[in-house]
């Protein structure tokens, strides 16, 4: 269990670990591209490495080694069929984005995860790609995994996606790469586009007009040296402590400030945080900043429509720093919560209810009213590793001792969290 007490202040300079949507795709675009991949910045958390283990067991060379992974590609073709299933863990990326990936393989390969996998939605990805001509089959009509699926001789479609989902998007574009014609996806709001940046990183063309991402069959990767920033949805966590604790000031270093996922910045500067974006940059197509965050006192607002997409995976810290605002915010239009590791808005609810926070649930989001004093409590993340991080926030800012049960699961994103937050709280 994790043991968090209440924090005087929080301050110096960090890094978080490498972006978790970009250390993902480093690994596939580079097993399927022609010749040698090199990754700096890799994030070896447990869902990256289970991306990992899934193209060695297709014959891909990978040499990791904490943080620095070699890819030896063998071209969109040089995968070989698995003798035994492929297991993804608790990795939703992987076996959304495989999915798009296996239905272009001449062969046979049967994916599943863990429990918490085993409840997702898969028929969101599985529907458009059995529409290109991919045999898939699962649970409940391909609703649940495990997926079995026969790939080959896709049909290139445009595609109107209902939900703004980057790994919809992602899987139907890399099924596209390898379909005859045009494939397109058109989405109600702007995903992160992390899949199109790094396509055009090697050497993929990829047509952008508005919400709508298209890609021509029949194009070739080439390997490529990447370097992953920061996760800015693991920034999120200690943007959120400062915030909450008077007197704090941090510097983080080197973070992904990919203009879908910075609705945690524009967040927090709508409720008056000041957080200052400096040493502006760009690699691999990937915009990079160093966040200068310091302590301020916060008012409540509302969060809704278009920006949602744009920090979904940050909506449980979120919650925890409105604790600490003054008045009213208001989260709505959030209603892809309750299909993530957890029902996520069920879960914030009961966790941080338990520290005495004034938090209610909404079909589609929460209410939560600040400014409230919390108190240590006993939390379980529920294998959630943003709600134990989230929660581990919280305690930072309550009085008394927190304890995290379960807290192996922060792994998955975040490894060396509890380090980090003993090491900057004074």
């Amino acid at each position: 269990m994790l043991r968090v007490r209440q924090a005087n202040t929080i301050q110096g300079t960090v890094r978080v670990p490498g972006d978790k949507s970009i250390s993902h795709r480093a690994v596939m675009f580079g097993s399927l591209a022609e010749g040698t991949t090199t990754i700096e910045g890799f994030l070896p958390g447990a869902d990256c490495l289970s991306t990992i283990s899934c193209f060695r067991r297709m014959g891909i060379q990978i040499e990791q080694q904490g943080e620095k992974v070699t890819v030896h590609g063998k071209g969109w073709y040089g995968l070989q069929e698995p003798a035994e299933r492929l297991d993804v863990g608790n990795s939703g990326t992987t076996i959304r984005l495989m999915s798009g990936i296996m239905s272009t393989q001449p062969f046979h390969v049967v994916m599943e995860g863990d429990e918490s996998i085993a409840k997702r939605p898969m028929r969101r990805v599985i529907g458009p790609l059995r529409q290109m001509g991919a045999k898939i089959d699962g649970r409940k009509d391909g609703e649940f995994t495990p997926l079995a699926i026969r790939g080959g001789d896709l049909q290139g479609i445009a595609y109107q996606s209902p939900v703004a989902s980057a790994q919809v998007k992602s899987a139907i574009l890399l099924a596209g790469l390898q379909a005859k014609g045009v494939t397109s996806v058109t989405e109600p709001h702007l995903s992160r586009d992390h899949t199109e940046r790094m396509l055009q990183a090697f050497g993929v063309h990829v047509v952008r007009d508005g919400l709508t991402v298209s890609v021509e069959g029949g194009q070739k990767l080439k390997g490529r040296a990447i370097q992953v920033p920061g996760d800015i949805s693991s920034a999120a966590f200690l943007i959120a402590a400062v915030m909450m604790v008077p007197g704090s000031s941090l510097l983080i270093e080197n973070v992904g400030i990919n203009p879908s996922r910075t609705g945690i910045i524009d967040v927090v500067q709508q409720m008056g945080g000041d957080l200052e974006l400096v040493n502006e940059r760009v690699v691999n197509e990937e915009p990079v900043a160093d966040l200068l965050v310091k302590h301020s006192q916060l008012h409540g607002i509302e969060i809704a429509g278009d920006i949602i997409p744009r920090l979904i995976d940050e909506i449980p810290v979120i919650a925890v720093m409105a604790t600490q605002a003054e008045g009213k915010t208001v989260i709505r239009d959030a209603e892809e919560l309750k299909v993530k590791e957890t029902d996520r808005i069920a879960t914030v609810v009961d966790q941080l209810s338990k520290f005495g926070a004034k938090v209610t649930p909404t079909d589609d989001g929460m209410i939560i009213e600040g400014e409230t004093a919390l108190t240590g409590a006993t939390i379980d993340s529920m294998g959630d590793h943003r709600i134990g991080m989230a929660m581990a926030i919280a305690g930072l800012a309550a009085r008394g001792e927190t304890i995290i049960e379960n807290e192996e699961a922060i792994n998955v994103s975040f490894p060396g969290f509890a380090e980090l937050l003993e090491q900057i709280s004074k």
